[in-house]
């Protein structure tokens, strides 16, 4: 299987960069409010030394590199939104994780269009892994990038995530064992 190597930053994300993303949080609750996202899309894919340096100072293993992830985004503590190089294909079809500041690590979308749809459900990938949010208040913005770049079916965030959890249910015990 190839591997794509690409570090060309995919238009969809592009598009995320001229969105407000709210953010609240319910003191109360203790979690972010409904519809709230911590999320701040980058412009371009950090370095691949930045990379390297990043998951090596996450997981304390001087061994790995950072050639399966682009980071993308990031949340106010510095937890990053990440493409998970796994498979054939272009960027847009490889799985989004994210990793928490905090060790929250978990799967978020199967693919770069159905994060898109997540978002537009009004959940980020923070909420989705620290807080199990499936479901938010739909942001009319991010559904119109959504439906121009998904290239697949509307999606629920509950339908978005139950997807990305069966297909990698194993994505935390994996990174765990990378840790040293």
């Amino acid at each position: 299987m190839e591997i794509t190597d690409d570090r060309a930053f995919p238009a969809a994300l592009a598009a995320l960069g001229g969105i407000d993303f709210p953010w609240e949080y319910d003191e109360k609750a203790d979690e972010p409010s409904p519809g709230n996202m911590d999320y701040e899309p980058y412009q371009e894919f950090d370095s691949a030394e930045e990379t390297t340096d990043w998951i090596r100072s996450w997981t304390g293993n001087d061994e790995l590199d950072g050639a399966a992830f682009r980071a993308f985004g990031q949340d106010g503590t510095g937890g990053l939104a990440l493409l998970w190089i796994v498979r054939e294909g272009p960027l847009e079809a490889q799985p989004v994780v994210f990793f928490g500041s905090e060790g929250e690590v978990g799967p978020v979308a199967t693919s770069l269009g159905e994060f898109l749809w997540l978002l537009a459900g009004g959940v980020g990938p923070q909420e989705a892994v620290e807080f199990g949010f499936d479901g938010g208040v739909e942001h009319a913005g991010l559904r119109a990038v959504a439906e121009k770049y998904s290239g697949v079916a509307p999606r629920t965030p509950a339908e978005v995530l139950a997807a990305a959890r069966a297909e990698f249910p194993d994505f935390a015990e994996t990174v765990r064992s990378w840790c040293r």
